[in-house]
C-alpha cells in the first residue's frame, strides 16, 4: 500500500515540457493523462443524475401516506445530497393491470415531492390493458398543473414484453400520443420512448426513424442492465463483480450503443437509460449491491455521457417488480430505515458523478503504465473555468494496483491551485456493502455527509505543469484543477 502520507496527499512536480508534458518516474506504476482543452465536446446535461421507481410507489399506502411527497424531507435531503436532478416513475407495476392507477391526489403529492427536490418527472402513462381515455385525461392535468417539473411523458414500460409486434405497438402508441396532444387535452405534450428492455433496443431505432419528425419527442428512452438476467449470469456473486469491473465491459456498451444511437443521432433526437442498473430481474446479491457496483456505476455513467447520453435513470426502490413478483431491490442506490434512508455504495457514485461532471466534456489521452491496467480517466471544463477529471482505479484482489496519475492538460502552462476528493473502501474490497466513503466520510441515514475536497499544494515555480495523484487499487478520484 502506499505510505499513509501519499494516500492524503497529491504530489505536485516539474517537468520539462516538450510537445505537451513529459511522464515522470515513480515508484508505483505511472499513468499519464492529457486533457485536451482545445476541442471541447458537448455540456453535460445538469439532470444527468436520475433514479428511476417503480410507479407503485406513487400510490398511498394503506395509511393514506405518500412516499413522494412534500413532507417526506429525509427523502427530499436524500434526494439533494446525491445530486438527484431526474426522477422516472414506471416499471412493470406501470403496465400491471392489478394495480390501480394513479389519482389526481397521489400526482399532487409527486409533483409536490418534485418542487421540494428540485427534480424533473418522467411519467409513465398505462399502456397494457390501459385506458386510452384515463391516461388522456391524466396527461391533460399534469401538464395544465405541473408543466415546469415535468420532463416528458412515456406510454406504457417495457412494451416488448405485452406486445411482441412492433409495428402493433408503434400504431397503439400513436394513437395515444394523437389523443393525448388534441387542441382540448394536452397540444404541447411531450413524450419519451419507446422504453424497451435490453435486447430489444433496434425498437428505439426504428422508432426514431418512424417518430424522429414528429415533433413529438424529447428524446429516446431505452433501458439497459448490462451484467444481464441476475439468475443466470450472477450465480456465482466473485464472477458476477468480476463482469462489471472487468474493462471488456466497455465493448459490450458500445455494441449496444451500435443497435440504436446511430439512428437517433441521425434523427436529431437525444437519448437517454430511463431506467438502468447492473443485473436485472432485481439485482445480483453480493454484487450489485456491493462497493464493485459504486467503480462500475462511476465508469458506466461517464462512458455513456461521453457517448453523447443525456441521462441515467438507476433503477431503485426497497422492493423492484421482476416480472409479476416484487423482489427486495439489491442494486438499491438507498433503502429505508427508520432514522431515514441507508445510501448503498451504487449512490456514492451518483454523487461522486454529481460533483465531477458539471461541465463541458474534454477529450482525454491516456498513455504509460501497463497496458492492461483496468484504469479510466474522464474530464470536463466547468462554467467556473476549473478543469475536473475523475481517475477510477478498477484493479482489485489479485490483481490490485496502486497507481502513480499524472495530469497536464494541452495549452495549459501549469495548475494555480488543485483540489482532489476521493471514493473509497475499506481495504479496497471491492465486495464491501457498508464502509464506503466519499471525500473521508459516509453519508449518514439522514442525508449529511461532511466529506471534503483536500487541498493539494500549489507549485509556485513557473515550469511545474503537471501534477501526480496517487490512486490506490479499487478507488476512485475527482480532481478540481484551476490553471495558470
Amino acid at each position: 500500500m502506499f505510505p499513509a502520507k501519499k494516500n492524503r496527499r497529491a504530489r505536485l512536480v516539474g517537468a520539462v515540457a516538450c510537445a505537451g508534458f513529459v511522464c515522470q518516474l515513480a515508484a508505483q506504476p505511472v499513468i499519464c493523462v492529457t486533457v485536451d482543452q482545445k476541442i471541447p465536446g458537448a455540456e453535460i446535461p445538469a439532470d444527468f443524475v436520475g433514479l428511476s421507481f417503480e410507479m407503485q410507489r406513487v400510490l398511498a399506502d394503506t395509511n393514506g401516506w405518500h412516499f413522494f411527497s412534500a413532507e417526506n424531507r429525509k427523502l427530499i435531503a436524500t434526494f439533494k445530497t446525491l445530486g438527484i436532478k431526474n426522477l422516472r416513475v414506471g416499471g412493470n407495476t406501470a403496465d400491471r393491470p392489478t394495480l390501480p392507477t394513479p389519482t389526481t391526489a397521489d400526482v399532487d403529492n409527486l409533483f409536490a415531492f418534485a418542487k421540494s427536490a428540485d427534480v424533473k418527472i418522467i411519467f409513465t402513462l398505462r399502456l397494457n390493458q390501459g385506458s386510452r381515455d384515463g391516461a388522456v385525461k391524466m396527461a391533460a392535468y399534469i401538464s395544465q398543473h405541473y408543466q415546469d417539473r415535468l420532463d416528458c411523458f412515456a406510454i406504457g414500460n417495457e412494451p416488448n414484453v405485452f406486445s411482441t409486434n412492433y409495428s402493433v405497438y408503434v400504431a397503439e402508441w400513436q394513437r395515444y400520443a394523437a389523443q393525448i396532444t388534441a387542441p382540448t387535452n394536452s397540444p404541447g405534450a411531450k413524450f419519451c420512448g419507446p422504453s424497451v428492455s435490453p435486447g430489444h433496443e433496434k425498437w428505439s431505432a426504428q422508432f426514431a426513424n418512424d417518430l424522429g419528425g414528429s415533433g413529438l419527442l424529447k428524446f429516446i428512452s431505452q433501458h439497459d442492465y448490462p451484467g444481464g438476467d441476475a439468475r443466470k449470469f450472477a450465480t456465482n456473486a466473485a464472477a458476477a463483480r468480476e463482469k462489471i469491473l472487468s474493462p471488456a465491459i466497455h465493448e459490450s456498451y458500445a455494441k449496444f450503443a451500435a443497435n440504436f444511437v446511430p439512428a437517433v443521432v441521425a434523427n436529431g433526437l437525444a437519448f437517454r437509460f430511463e431506467e438502468a442498473n447492473s443485473f436485472y430481474d432485481g439485482g445480483a446479491t453480493d454484487a450489485s449491491d456491493t462497493f464493485a457496483s459504486a467503480l462500475w456505476a462511476l465508469d458506466y455513467q461517464w462512458w455513456w455521457a461521453t457517448h453523447g447520453m443525456g441521462g441515467i435513470n438507476f433503477h431503485t426502490g426497497d422492493k423492484v417488480a421482476a416480472r409479476d413478483m416484487n423482489k427486495p431491490c439489491r442494486y438499491a442506490s438507498f433503502w429505508t430505515t427508520t432514522s431515514g434512508y441507508n445510501v448503498h455504495p451504487i449512490g456514492y457514485a451518483e454523487k461522486m458523478f454529481s460533483l465531477g461532471s458539471r461541465g463541458k466534456i474534454l477529450p482525454v489521452n491516456i498513455s504509460g503504465g501497463e497496458t492492461n491496467l483496468n484504469f479510466a480517466a474522464y474530464a470536463v471544463r466547468g462554467a467556473d473555468k476549473n478543469f475536473y477529471v475523475t481517475l477510477i482505479n478498477q484493479t482489485h484482489g489479485a490483481t490490485a494496483t496502486n497507481l502513480s496519475v499524472q495530469i497536464g492538460a494541452n495549452g495549459i502552462a501549469g495548475w494555480a491551485n488543485a483540489e482532489v476528493i476521493r471514493l473509497a473502501a475499506a481495504d479496497g474490497d471491492v465486495s464491501a456493502k457498508t464502509g464506503a466513503t466519499l471525500g473521508g466520510a459516509e453519508i449518514s441515514d439522514n442525508a449529511r455527509w461532511n466529506g471534503r475536497w483536500e487541498k493539494i499544494l500549489t507549485p509556485f515555480d513557473k515550469k511545474a505543469f503537471a501534477i501526480f495523484v496517487d490512486l490506490p487499487a479499487a478507488s476512485a478520484a475527482v480532481l478540481k484543477l484551476k490553471p495558470r
